[in-house]
């Protein structure tokens, strides 16, 4: 049986095989979740938000480790955390795409013509 995810806000699901990462999930969806260490967790940068957690992984002692009380809130490590049954997460916003929208949204308000 495989697995399901879905990547929110984006709206995409992808089917895989049971044990993929949430990083490998999200390239083949072509959802971009920022990384830089490879899928070793030392970077901290690949944080989802669950929101339909049974479908993923127990959070290992090490992912907990490394996030702190933010394991509580339901982050996770994308790197970490596997998918085992249907699993949503919330992608967070690249914070330069971020940035783009916030320039162009001030400069719609300012509307200089």
């Amino acid at each position: 049986m495989n697995g399901r995810i879905t990547f929110e806000p984006d709206h995409k699901s992808v089917s895989v095989s049971p044990g993929t990462t949430v990083l490998t999930a999200a390239g083949k969806a072509r959802v971009l979740i920022r990384s830089r260490c490879g899928g070793n967790a030392s970077c901290l940068m690949c944080k989802v938000t669950a929101e339909q957690p049974a479908g993923l992984s127990p959070i290992s002692a090490n992912e907990r480790h490394k996030l702190g009380p933010l394991a509580d809130q339901g982050i996770r490590l994308a790197c970490q955390a596997r998918v085992i049954g249907e699993a949503t997460v919330v992608v967070p916003e690249d914070p330069l795409r971020a940035a783009v929208r916030a320039q162009l949204a001030k400069q719609q308000e300012e509307d200089l013509w």
